[in-house]
């Protein structure tokens, strides 16, 4: 099912025009038609599930002036249309009551036309942190691709690859904050660091609350994370007392670690010896993590 696919979508859409229609002295540029805004409908496959509503009028007020410049894709399902790409602007063009808008018609498979979904809206760099990790995800459970096809195709490091796919770890009530566009990306990978899921989603909906910068949940989560300690009777007394300068410093430097190997990296410190915990997604990572430390050969 990948074949055709290992240019990514600007090879999908720069496919062969031979099953486009077109209409003879329409003003249009060959391919593109106008249809009736009716006859679409949107794609029920949509890996983007959050659309802004401020963001939405802000671009219909701009069709209403200049139209949609940039055509939706879609298949011809019988001279009604499902949408391959361009979910959004359809959403905004029925806002600004247009009744038509400008189609690029493409004979696909419903593989391609979910790949074509999932990787325009990656490559379109609008979705949330989470629905982005979500369409890695699917790429990788529903054509079985690698997370190096992945970083191919959409033009990224392999590592921020495994690196969103790691913000599906969170607890749901955190991912769902995310999800909603109010976690960033960076404020989701410092919720990682709490293993407890109720202490998550409360630590999640305080930087929602009190509009945390990165830095500042940083230092509230490093704190939660000590008084909860307290709270919990000890089942081991080689656990140090650390301050809140030494925790952000214990975080800071899994951090620089999780730069070097591009995977979730835990260091817990105790009175007489610590330990670093490397965790990885898939054997591929583990070998590419061993490769790093030198343990097998390239």
């Amino acid at each position: 099912m990948k074949s055709g696919l290992g240019r990514g979508l600007n090879a999908l859409l720069s496919a062969s025009q031979e099953n486009q229609k077109s209409e003879e002295d329409s003003g249009l540029p060959a391919g593109i038609l106008m249809v009736d805004i009716r006859k679409i409908e949107p794609n029920p496959g949509q890996p983007r599930q959050y659309f802004e509503e401020s963001s939405l009028e802000e671009l219909a007020e701009s069709m209403k002036t200049y139209g949609v410049i940039s055509p939706l894709v879609v298949k011809d399902n019988g001279g009604h249309y499902s949408i391959i790409a361009g979910e959004r602007r359809y959403r905004a063009a029925r806002i600004a009551k247009l009744t038509e808008v400008p189609v690029i018609v493409k004979d696909y498979t419903d593989g391609d036309i979910l790949q074509v979904a999932l990787i325009e809206n990656i490559q379109r760099q609008d979705l949330t942190s989470i629905e982005e990790a979500l369409c890695y995800k699917r790429l990788m459970d529903d054509f079985f691709f690698s997370t190096e096809d992945i970083a191919t195709k959409v033009g990224k490091n392999k590592h921020a690859v495994i690196s969103a796919l790691h913000l599906l770890e969170l607890d749901p009530r955190a991912q769902a904050l995310a999800g909603e566009g109010k976690l960033t990306a960076s404020h989701a990978k410092v919720l990682l660091t709490v293993e407890d899921g109720d202490l998550q989603a409360a630590c999640a909906n305080t930087i929602v609350e009190e509009g945390l910068s990165v830095r500042g949940a940083e230092v509230m989560i490093a704190v939660a994370l000590k008084d909860a300690a307290r709270q919990e009777p000890k089942e081991k007394d080689d656990e140090p007392q650390l301050s809140e300068e030494v925790i952000y410093a214990y975080r800071k430097a899994e951090d620089d670690l999780k730069q070097v190997f591009g995977s979730k990296v835990n260091i817990r410190p105790g009175k007489k010896k610590g330990r670093i915990e490397i965790e990885y997604y898939s054997p591929d990572e583990l070998d590419r993590l061993l490769l790093l430390l030198g343990k097998v050969k390239s």
